[in-house]
């Protein structure tokens, strides 16, 4: 998957391989890595993922 173009969050600074990169998969899809094993690559649909940064934003994950 290395066509896709890659984003991480601003807050993860220049710090090196510690973040998760997300990049749009296909119209419907969102592909998830970890910038220190980028050859791993979760694919999920982009209400799953809503429905997960909702639930991280109202910190209702444990």
């Amino acid at each position: 998957m290395s066509e896709l173009c890659w984003l991480k969050s601003s807050f993860s600074g220049e710090g090196g391989n510690n973040c998760v990169e997300i990049a749009p998969a296909s119209p419907e899809g969102i592909a998830l890595r970890e910038s220190e094993s980028p050859i791993r690559v979760l694919t999920t649909d982009r209400a799953v993922f809503g429905a997960l940064v909702r639930s991280v934003k109202a910190a209702q994950l444990s």
